[in-house]
Parts: C-alpha cells; structure tokens; sequence
C-alpha cells in the first residue's frame, strides 16, 4: 500500500493532477444551490468540486471529494480498496501469531515497531492555529450548507468531533452533523449507540470539552466514520492506513488534542442535561428525520489556516458521496467479519439500502439452519446490529450482481419456511420502526435446501452450458459474423 496525503491539500492538488477535480468560480449560494449541483455530478459519477466564490463566506468549499470508488481508494493511498482489506488482514494475522521461540519473536519485532510509529504523534505547533479567534469567532463567517428545502438550518455534515471518556480518557472521533443554531452554539447529533453519546452519558462535571476538525487528510476523515469497537482509537486507525502518525496539537481552550494538519478547528464544550431541538434534516435515507433534542455545543474557539477550505458533503438519497465512504468501511471491515464468522465467503451492502437497511452475504454451507446462525452472528457485530435485512445465499452466488442475487433467492425460497424474524436495536433514523431505535429485523435463507431443512424432493441442477461448447463457441465467434 502506497502512502497516504499529508493533509487535505496534498489530496486536492493529487486529484487536480489527475483530472478528477474542477474549480467553480462563479459565485454559489451554500443555502441549496451547492446541493443541487454536487447531487447532480455525483450521480453521474462526475468530479471532486472545489467552489472558490460561496456566497457570504471567503472559505472555499471542497466537496464530492470521496464520491466514486475511485476516488475512495486515492483517498486511502491505493489502488483499489481490496489493498486496504488485504493490509488490515495481514494485520490481524500478525497479532494471531503466536511466536515458537525467540527466533519467532525477534522476527515480529520490526513489523511490531512499524506498527507502533503510526500511533498518533503529539506536536507542539500546527497549521490549524495559524489563525486563533476566541471572543470573535463566529460559525456565521464558515460556508456551512443547508442542503435541503426542509432542513432546519445550516448543517456541518463532515466534522470529526472529538471527546474524551471521562472515566477511562480514552478519545473517541466520530462523525456527527452539527445544526448551526447561531454565531456560537450548534446542535451536537450523536446517536445514542455511538462513542460520544457514551462519554456525553458519562460526565459529571459542569461541561465537558469538544473538539471538532474539519478537513483533515482523507485517511483521518475517513476515520471518523469505522464502527470500532469502544474503547479504539480511530486516529491509531488513520495512522495505519496513511501510513504515518496523526500528528496532534493541544487545543487552546479546552483539554483535548487535534489533528494538526486540519483545515479548520471548533473548540468548545457541551453541558450534561442541556439539550435543544434540532432537525428537520434531509438524511441519507432519502428522508427528511424529524426534529428531536439533542446536546448542545458551545465554541470557545475557531483556529484555522491562514487561507482554509471547507470540506462539506451532501447527505442525502442514494448515490451520494458518503456512499463511497461506507463502501471502503464495507471492504476494510470484510476480513474482522470473517475473522468471527469464518463461513462468510463475501458480503455486500447495496447503496440503495442505505448499507444497514440490506445485508447480502454468501457463505459456504455446511450443515442446516446454518444461514440462520450466519444472520444471527451478524446481527450480533458492533453497528451490525442494524441490519434490517440479511439474505444470506450460497457461495457461488456474486452478491454485488443484485440481478443474479434475486433471481437466485427468489427461487430457492418458500417464504414462510424461509423467513425469519427478530427483535432488537434499529438505526434512530429508522423511521419505518415501531418505537425509536427499537424494532424488528428479517433474515432470508436464500440457499440450497435439503432433507436436513425439511426439503424432501429432489433440488434441480441450475441450467448451465457444457464447458465444450461454450469453448466451441468462443473459437468460432468471429465466424458467425455477429
């Protein structure tokens, strides 16, 4: 795996070189024209956008910057995003060694010390404080976005915000949309299954720091969005995909650390038991989620670069650009998956099931009722538990060709013999559930069945062409002239 950018810049001017940016220097309103044209480049799989004149604001705006598979895979320093899955494999691997004799364990040591060097890193000075506003800062000088008719305001959609366990110290990053209420304060939208949640149930004190970057480098940015388990640091992630420490610099009014390298900082606080309304937000469920309360953040501080971007996405109907995103998540996380579910061959969540709300696997079969176990194996992963729909299928079924995938379920299943359901945690912005975040998920066996599962009669051979006369016809195609 190549190195990863040294900042978001560094991404900017690699996708420039390539042809897969374009500068817009006409003047754009931020308040919805921005979002009506990224949504139609990103559809179409077209450029990054850089708009150098949004309307009220000196801050360019830096947009669809993920938003092909493409691009994802740049951001991360590779080719493809299997070189990723294939690193974090080699990964686990190396700690599942269990070393036979000195000579074993020196060997590891190396690989054991690169490790360590892409820890994050602890710097005494960054070009995010080149510009420090305290008394002054105010949220109104960013271009922040409204996306949406409906939405209740300006959003920041891309933040890593960044708390601290106040029990254990351990840092959490997440990824949480801000409603801008005024020139000081945003809504905090963390979901209560997420990191910050945790710390915000846990603090005791009169307030308790936040810190958010924007605009970091891909590897980082991408970091805020992986469902690590708690208690991982997604900055030691970050490191190991770019291949380099996060380097991170003290905040100037709270206790907490930032990546030194990003674009823009919000410092601030968050107060227990303060909350406010926010929403209506255009979601990435092609739905409006309804106005709900949620925490409320206080800045203290905007540091900055002396000339900043503002790196911005648009939420919202499937294909968009944090579908990209998730894909990588989707491609890096393949090989832990096996890891605890060894069965697993592939896995696939479509873009138009907003990743959680459709789980395709296939899987090598082995004894009956074995898909359900794989469904309930799932459900029992982390952010897997919001899957609200897993069709498990057989191992020579392509689960990205969702043509092949149905036609295959679809006449290996008799649906009440082959559909399950079960109760459990939902995604909040379900809004199909019968209570918040608490509903009912469904598994479908689309595999082969057998006198094991009840299936007496004979199951048919699948119609496929003799391999002779599919190599007959490959030799004599051009004289066919079709």
């Amino acid at each position: 795996m190549s190195s990863s950018h040294a900042d978001l810049r560094d991404f900017v001017a690699d996708l420039e070189k390539a042809g897969d940016l374009r500068r817009i220097r006409a003047e754009v309103d931020p308040v919805l024209e921005i979002t009506e044209i990224t949504d139609r480049v990103v559809k179409r799989g077209g450029p990054a956008l850089l708009f150098e004149k949004p309307k009220g604001s000196r801050i360019p705006v830096l947009i669809n910057a993920f938003g092909t598979e493409r691009r994802m895979a740049r951001a991360l320093g590779v080719g493809t995003l299997t070189e990723v899955a294939d690193e974090i494999e080699g990964l686990i691997a190396l700690f599942e060694t269990k070393p036979a004799g000195l000579l074993d364990k020196l060997r590891m040591l190396p690989k054991l010390k690169e490790i360590s060097d892409f820890f994050p890193k602890d710097v005494k000075s960054g070009p995010c404080q080149e510009v420090v506003r305290t008394d002054d800062a105010d949220l109104r000088d960013l271009p922040i976005l409204q996306c949406w008719p409906q939405d209740a305001g300006r959003f920041i959609t891309l933040p890593l915000v960044i708390t601290r366990d106040p029990e254990t110290g351990k840092r959490n990053v997440g990824t949480y949309r801000m409603q801008v209420f005024d020139g000081k304060t945003t809504a905090m939208h963390w979901q209560r299954h997420k990191g910050g949640a945790a710390h915000f149930r846990r603090a005791t004190g009169a307030r308790m720091p936040v810190a958010v970057a924007i605009g970091c480098d891909p590897a980082t940015v991408w970091s805020g969005i992986l469902p690590l388990p708690p208690g991982v640091d997604e900055l030691i992630v970050a490191g190991f995909v770019r291949k380099a420490p996060v380097p991170l610099v003290k905040c100037r009014t709270v206790d907490l650390e930032v990546p030194a390298n990003a674009e823009i900082v919000l410092e601030g606080y968050v107060v227990p038991g303060e909350y406010r309304k926010e929403g209506p937000f255009g979601d990435h469920t092609g739905f409006y989620s309804l106005p709900d309360d949620f925490p409320v953040f206080h800045l203290t501080a905007l540091t900055h670069r002396k000339d900043p971007l503002y790196q911005t996405i648009v939420v919202g109907r499937p294909v968009q650009e944090d579908c990209f995103m998730g894909l990588a998540v989707e491609r890096v996380f393949l090989p832990l998956i096996r890891k605890q579910i060894p069965e697993i061959v592939d896995l696939h969540m479509p873009f138009e099931g907003i990743f959680h709300n459709l789980v395709i696997v296939s899987i090598r079969k082995e004894y009956p009722g074995h898909a359900r176990k794989v469904m309930h194996a799932i459900w029992g992963l982390g952010g897997m538990m919001f899957s609200k729909a897993i069709v498990v299928v057989d191992e020579d079924v392509p689960v990205r060709d969702v043509g092949h995938v149905t036609w295959k379920v679809l006449n290996n299943i008799d649906p009440e013999r082959d559909i399950e359901f079960a109760m459990g945690p939902v995604d909040d912005l379900d809004h199909a559930a019968r209570l918040p975040a608490f509903g009912s998920k469904m598994g479908v066996d689309g595999t082969r069945k057998g006198p094991g599962e009840g299936v007496t009669r004979p199951w048919p051979d699948e119609m496929l062409m003799s391999p002779e006369v599919r190599a007959l016809v490959d030799r004599r195609w051009k004289e066919y002239g079709i």
